[in-house]
């Protein structure tokens, strides 16, 4: 069975052997870059990286700017890592197309099973084994699970994995109202243990995609103190 890799990047080389023995140790073959542009540069040049463990805080080009740059035409999944544990940090990291965001220190299993629930819903998506291959429509939006492709009024709209099973979650179950945790244990298939506003943030980031007018938005609706819910 062919090994999947991933591509570490930080500066920090003590923190990228640490995350290459731990992700080695589960099967995972590992290369590493130690800036922004040599990431760049292997994903030029390697077809085979599944998944990517970014760092924020680098010289030169930082995570949140490799991470738009990635982004422009590929949905690979990425894991920030970052020293800054404020809430709006998480909001950018996530803006900017994260699919996933760890606060250093961090411990390494934990990092590990990130690696593994990412991987899992990538290779998912694209092996295009959706038991429902119809296409769904609402006001214009067009969601084909199969071909994981969005479409608001024919125009094709770029999502990240988890963008896209979120929307797909509410657009499927047209009507139901999901909370925030909801959300996150079907999307994340992990149990929600703190508080956060990981689901907020994705969210957010969907509106700004899909909505008309973000700030009043016709599609995903809020109900407050619920959740979220689309309508036909």
């Amino acid at each position: 069975m062919e090994k999947i890799t991933i591509l570490i990047v930080d500066d920090d080389k003590e923190i990228a052997d640490l995350v290459g023995i731990y992700l080695n140790n589960e099967g995972y073959e590992t290369i590493k870059a130690s800036n922004g542009r040599e990431c760049l540069q292997y994903l030029k040049e390697r077809e085979d990286i599944k998944l990517i463990v970014l760092d924020i805080m680098m010289p030169g080009i930082n995570g949140l700017e490799v991470c738009q740059t990635i982004r422009k035409d590929s949905n690979i999944p990425i894991i920030m890592l970052s020293a800054k544990a404020e809430d709006m940090d998480k909001i950018i990291g996530f803006g900017t197309g994260a699919d996933d965001y760890l606060t250093k220190p961090f411990n390494p299993l934990e990092l590990v099973a990130r690696v593994k629930s990412q991987l899992k819903r990538y290779t998912f998506i694209s092996s295009h084994k959706a038991v429902d291959k119809n296409e769904i429509n609402i006001n214009g939006l067009q969601i084909n699970k199969e071909a994981h492709v969005v479409k608001i009024y024919d125009k094709e709209v770029k999502l990240t994995p988890i963008e896209f099973e979120i929307l797909y979650l509410l657009a499927s179950n047209r009507g139901r109202v999901f909370s925030t945790d909801e959300i996150f244990e079907q999307v994340w298939n992990e149990k929600v243990y703190e508080v956060n506003n990981t689901v907020m943030v994705h969210i957010r980031r969907l509106r700004e995609k899909i909505e008309e007018d973000p700030r009043k938005p016709q599609i995903i609706k809020t109900v407050w103190g619920v959740g979220y819910k689309i309508e036909d």
